[in-house]
């Protein structure tokens, strides 16, 4: 099978339906699908098939949709690049995964550096590759081919990511078509950056069904935010929930007027809201509210939707469609109802391991369960509470921040001994990032914290710096040596 194949289907029975909207732009099914085909054409004039890995380095625009379902179609791999990141962060996913071939922004400079991988960027000779391609190539056919790269960890450390076929990311539709109610009938406002997991894949399930995806990716102020939807008569909105507490800072208006006018659900992810948030919101925002959770590795786990009682409003919900959940042991055992242990999930979209990395694959996928490494417990009812992370990742606004990335960056001062880096928490942003560094001089000549938040900005995307740099003359020890970041987490002042 392969997912691209919908498209055809759209453009027979709704040619004039709108596709993707864009400030000033409108593209039908029809256009969507002939753009797709010569993309697929063009890429594979490149070298661009079935085995092969592309990375997609482009902003959020029709054309970064247009190229995951060529690639698709094509049949090769996506292997998801964030625009903002450092050349450095680029080169070394790129590296990392094998790319063949990467697809840049016409002013992109990543696109003009020389690596094992060829570069096309959207520039008029692309233009050119695209109107001279075949739109009726035919591709080889598979049964179920790899689609996506779906990166999980750090870019500047090892990255790691499982390699999601079309039918487990059909699965994942599912879930969106049936939890999420995603239809043909859908106006999915994608207002977070097309390189999230979940923004990607919503946006990617709407053109499937053939709804209709516009695209409004930030930074944006809230009032725009809103406006925008409204405009746009948009019925499923995704944001993190940084964005939704911006929104709910805005006043004005009366209680019984939402400020989302249109929508049929919003939904977040990546960190649950206090209660009274969530109740805010409702009256706020939309009355129909869901928190999804679930990995970029596993898919979806558990939604906590807009009608669950107000007693479990602490939670994240219960499994999503076609997913079982369970709390074990460090044995694999199932604990007793109200026991915290570790979470782990299963459904067919759910991966079997990480590309090409077998010792990490054995922690997080085993006996067909994939554990995220979070600790949580269920009540009686099947609901499922967050305990805490087993893991150190820090999301901040939505956005996992993996503190091994940053500590790597840090080490590469010549000024710096040792770093450790840990979550801060935060009202605005759910966490910021926080680093404690040893340096090698003591007293006037150690290094600054201001100048090494600058050396992480050279070489991270602006959202993994810092927030602050606290020097130390060591760090805090275990007997086996490993540094105790409970308690560097326990010096930091409230924010």
């Amino acid at each position: 099978m392969n997912l691209a194949d919908a498209l055809a289907g759209n453009a027979h029975r709704r040619p004039d339906h709108a596709a993707v909207v864009e400030d000033g732009r409108v593209l039908s099914y029809l256009e969507f699908f002939e753009a797709t085909r010569r993309w697929a054409a063009a890429l594979a004039g490149l070298g661009a098939g079935p085995g092969q890995i592309v990375g997609v380095n482009l902003k959020d625009t029709a054309e970064h949709l247009i190229a995951l379902y060529a690639i698709a179609r094509a049949g090769a791999a996506i292997l998801p690049m964030d625009w903002r990141w450092t050349d450095h962060e680029k080169e070394n996913v790129a590296g990392a995964f094998g790319a063949q071939l990467v697809i840049s922004e016409a002013d992109d400079g990543f696109g003009a550096l020389d690596g094992p991988w060829q570069s096309a960027r959207l520039d008029p000779d692309w233009q050119g590759k695209v109107a001279a391609a075949d739109p009726g190539r035919t591709f080889p056919e598979s049964d179920d081919p790899p689609l996506l790269l779906a990166l999980s960890s750090g870019t500047t450390g090892t990255p790691k990511g499982p390699l999601i076929t079309h039918r487990q990311f059909l699965a994942r539709f599912m879930i969106y078509f049936v939890t999420l109610g995603f239809n043909e009938r859908t106006r999915y406002l994608c207002a977070t950056p097309l390189y999230f997991g979940g923004s990607r894949g919503y946006a990617m399930c709407a053109l499937y069904a053939g709804a209709t995806v516009r695209l409004s990716p930030p930074p944006h102020e809230a009032t725009e935010l809103v406006a925008v939807a409204n405009d746009f008569g948009a019925s499923h909105l995704f944001l993190v929930p940084t964005q939704l507490r911006r929104v709910m800072a805005l006043s004005g208006g009366p209680k019984e007027m939402p400020l989302f006018q249109t929508l049929d659900l919003l939904f977040s992810t990546g960190a649950v809201l206090h209660p009274e948030e969530r109740d805010r919101l409702m009256e706020r925002l939309c009355p129909r509210y869901l928190n999804f959770y679930g990995s970029t590795d596993g898919g979806g786990c558990s939604a906590l939707l807009w009608h669950d009682p107000e007693s479990v409003a602490a939670s994240v919900g219960r499994p999503v469609f076609g997913a079982r959940m369970e709390i074990v042991d460090g044995d694999d055992r199932r604990v007793a109802t109200g026991e915290v242990g570790r979470i782990r999930y299963r459904h067919p979209g759910t991966a079997t391991g990480y590309y090409n990395n077998p010792a990490a694959s054995w922690g997080a996928f085993r006996g067909g369960w994939y554990c995220p490494g979070d600790l949580g417990w269920l009540d009686e009812d099947g609901y499922l509470f967050l305990a805490g992370r087993a893991t150190d990742m820090i999301i901040r606004g939505g956005v996992n921040i993996y503190p091994a990335e940053v500590e790597h960056v840090l080490m590469l001062h010549p000024e710096v001994h040792e770093a450790a880096v840990v979550g801060w928490s935060s009202n605005e942003f759910g966490e910021e990032v926080a680093a404690f560094v040893v340096p090698r001089q003591d007293g006037a000549d150690a290094v600054s914290g201001d100048a090494l938040i600058s050396h992480c900005r050279e070489r991270l995307a602006p959202y993994k710096a810092p927030r602050q740099i606290f020097l130390l003359d060591e760090l805090p020890k275990n007997g086996v040596g490993k540094i105790r970041k409970d308690q560097l987490a326990a010096r930091l002042p409230p924010l």
